[in-house]
């Protein structure tokens, strides 16, 4: 499958849309109308009637490895903020539509309050770990793994964040955070996880 992409970036506040299409139809349709429109919508991002998570449904700490979320990062150190589930800092989880690195609505003011949280802490850094789901080649989920990462990171650069304080790696297919061949294991598939690195 070949993957080709069209990033759109329209900073409104703290809106950043990115958009992914893996044919020259779908990037047609990217590039048509107003840019705003598409955010979380499924003819944007190639889906077949698939459903999507958002920040307040999954309520992700981070992600499905361990009881800390995050693959042994840096938020045990952090403060109670990161704990307390009606903050949005608790989130460290992103979810994304299938075959799309366009970040959803819900995910703003999550990814905005951990702009917040780094343009306070200078020498916090963090790593953005792009995932994907099962379907597709390895190589075409890596590859969407990344965008998916570097879609997170754009919208934290454009809230001020110092790229030096933002490591970006894709895992693709390689570390799902739920086992099984069907949707509700796809969906928590597709993510990107922020983690911290410590000062």
């Amino acid at each position: 499958m070949k993957l080709t992409h069209t990033v759109l970036v329209l900073a409104i506040s703290t809106l950043l849309l990115t958009a992914c299409a893996d044919t020259d139809d779908k990037n047609t349709d990217l590039l048509k109308g107003d840019q705003t429109s598409g955010i979380g919508d499924a003819s944007t991002s190639g889906l077949n009637g698939d459903s999507s998570l958002n920040g307040s449904e999954m309520g992700g700490s981070g992600s499905g490895y361990g009881a800390n979320g995050g693959y042994g990062d840096g938020a045990a150190s952090l403060g109670p903020e990161f704990s307390d589930p009606s903050n949005p800092l608790s989130k460290r989880t992103i979810y994304f539509m299938l075959d799309s690195f366009q970040i959803q609505q819900d995910f703003v003011p999550v990814i905005a309050a951990h702009a917040q949280y780094l343009l306070a802490n200078p020498s916090q850094h963090i790593t953005l770990e792009g995932h994907g789901d099962e379907r597709g080649s390895r190589e075409y989920n890596v590859a969407l793994g990344e965008q998916r990462a570097k879609s997170v990171a754009s919208i934290l650069k454009i809230q001020g964040v110092s790229e030096s304080q933002i490591g970006v790696v894709s895992y693709g297919e390689e570390k799902p955070a739920a086992m099984g061949s069907d949707e509700a294991a796809w969906e928590l598939n597709r993510r990107v996880e922020i983690n911290y690195q410590g000062k």
